[in-house]
């Protein structure tokens, strides 16, 4: 198993950055692919990026791609999302998962879940 805590989240006007980081516990963070999804109110909760288990290997949402950019740091047991150029349709809680086989689009495919962090985006 693995257990994942967001931090990162915040206020921030559009145009503006900001960069979200998910810890990891466990030996064997890297055996996972990682994944950042985000929900805003009153929508269902959609695809943002994923990374391979080796990191090597990345695929984004058409509406996040050359703005938003998915790393992650084995050393360290994190991945992070690089969020820039934000927009206010940004805004959501964002959440980062971890599924034992390779890299999907699909939240009901990922098996394990942080609690999320806020970001809002001002206009």
């Amino acid at each position: 198993q693995v257990q994942l805590v967001e931090s990162g989240g915040g206020l921030v006007q559009a145009g503006g950055s900001l960069r979200l980081s998910c810890a990891a516990s466990g030996r064997t963070f890297k055996t996972y692919t990682m994944g950042w999804f985000r929900q805003a109110p009153g929508k269902e909760r959609e695809f943002v990026a994923t990374i391979s288990r080796s990191g090597s290997i990345t695929y984004y949402a058409d509406s996040v791609k050359g703005r938003l950019t998915i790393s992650r740091d084995i050393a360290k047991n994190a991945v992070y999302l690089q969020m820039n150029s934000l927009k206010p349709e940004d805004t959501a809680v964002y959440y980062c998962a971890a599924r034992e086989d390779g890299t999907s689009r699909y939240p009901d495919e990922y098996d394990f879940w942080g609690q999320g962090t806020q970001v809002t985006v001002s206009s």
